[in-house]
């Protein structure tokens, strides 16, 4: 009797305690950011945004009054530089793109857009857009002319092209210094708060890599075997990839030694396409912590292809990294951009996710979704 009095009385006791209210889990952001990324690509193709300091502010204003807060301006493009560059003017006579300054005035529109950027609390990252192409249709440019010992050669011992565009060889250490030399450049002489890379950087078509002493090395790794005239071979597109992956770290930690607060950030193609076709085995660079931001290109064109290449894109990510996932949106390529509908759409299958920011390819596409992405982020 005396045990059920107790058991009663601490009933009781226990229904007269307020209820702990289970407290949601607190939104991780990307290190630097108090809130989702909400960005955008600006670019010197198909635009005239970095033509002038006057276009410059007018770009970074319609950024702000959308309420996006992080701008890829575009830094390395056809072998030349959005920015003052010593070593490119060490190298091929250019210190920056001529296109953007005919008459000489010594502009600098990297540091434009980081001046105009820095008035809204805007953050400008540093894209290297090009990465390892060394040109388009130009069979190499002025890069290969200079260096021709950096051309990837393909099996058939020609220069690497693909969809017109022709490859330094990405797996050489020469090639890998000139590229980590710009990306710190950069860092080291401009207040930037990230750089990115894409596509093409680190990437490389998998047709490439049958120069001599990529051959070389891979018989040393694999008891004397070729690598197979089959460019798509299982292990070679492993060992390639692994040199890629090994070149992503570098990257991270030279880039974090001069600069430990600067985001390193990536967007690669879609996986597992971007291991078979460019060598990216971009899941393994988030997972063991080479980057602090993914973009992944979701460049889809109907709504049931986007879902699905959404949700496998976020499930290669590990749920500790998931944070660091931002989906890329197409919403201009040439003249062709989405419906209203199937942007609202896009979006929504972002909120959907739990993915609430985004960045849109690009700027010139922005006018047609304008009061939608006010909305938006409101």
């Amino acid at each position: 009797m005396i045990r059920f009095i107790v058991f009663l009385f601490l009933l009781n006791f226990m229904a007269c305690q307020p209820v702990k209210q289970e407290q949601p889990a607190q939104q991780k952001f990307i290190s630097g950011y108090n809130e989702p990324v909400k960005g955008v690509w600006l670019t010197n193709v198909a635009s005239d945004a970095l033509y002038s300091k006057e276009k410059i502010q007018k770009a970074v204003e319609k950024c702000h009054d959308l309420g996006l807060n992080t701008i890829f301006v575009v830094t390395w493009n056809k072998a030349n530089t959005m920015y003052r560059s010593q070593i490119m003017k060490d190298f091929t006579g250019f210190e920056l793109d001529p296109v953007l300054d005919p008459e000489q005035t010594g502009r600098d529109p990297l540091q434009e857009v980081i001046d105009e950027a820095g008035k809204y609390g805007i953050k400008v990252i540093a894209w290297f857009e090009f990465g390892f192409s060394s040109s388009y249709q130009e069979n190499g440019g002025i890069l290969l002319e200079k260096k021709p010992h950096w051309a990837s050669l393909d099996v058939d011992g020609n220069l690497t092209t693909k969809n017109g565009f022709e490859w330094m060889n990405a797996l050489d250490q020469e090639v890998q210094d000139f590229m980590i030399s710009l990306v710190l450049e950069v860092v080291k002489n401009y207040d930037v708060d990230g750089i990115q890379g894409d596509d093409r950087l680190p990437a490389m078509p998998s047709e490439g890599g049958y120069n001599p002493k990529v051959i070389e090395a891979y018989k040393r790794d694999n008891f004397g075997a070729a690598p197979p005239a089959n460019h798509k071979d299982y292990n070679w597109i492993q060992w390639r990839s692994e040199i890629l992956t090994q070149f992503m770290k570098r990257l991270y930690e030279e880039v974090k030694a001069v600069k430990p607060e600067c985001i390193v950030s990536m967007s690669p193609s879609i996986f597992p396409w971007s291991k078979e076709e460019y060598l990216q085995d971009w899941p393994t660079w988030v997972n063991f912590g080479y980057v602090d931001m993914v973009v992944p290109q979701v460049y889809r064109k109907d709504s049931a292809f986007y879902t699905r290449t959404l949700e496998a894109t976020f499930n290669y990510i590990l749920p500790e990294k998931r944070h660091l996932f931002y989906p890329g949106v197409l919403i201009r390529v040439g003249d062709e951009q989405p419906s209203e509908a199937y942007f609202k759409y896009m979006i929504e299958e972002n909120r959907r996710m739990g993915l609430h920011g985004e960045v849109y390819f690009f700027y010139e596409g922005l006018d047609k979704y304008s009061e939608i992405i006010k909305d938006t982020y409101k």
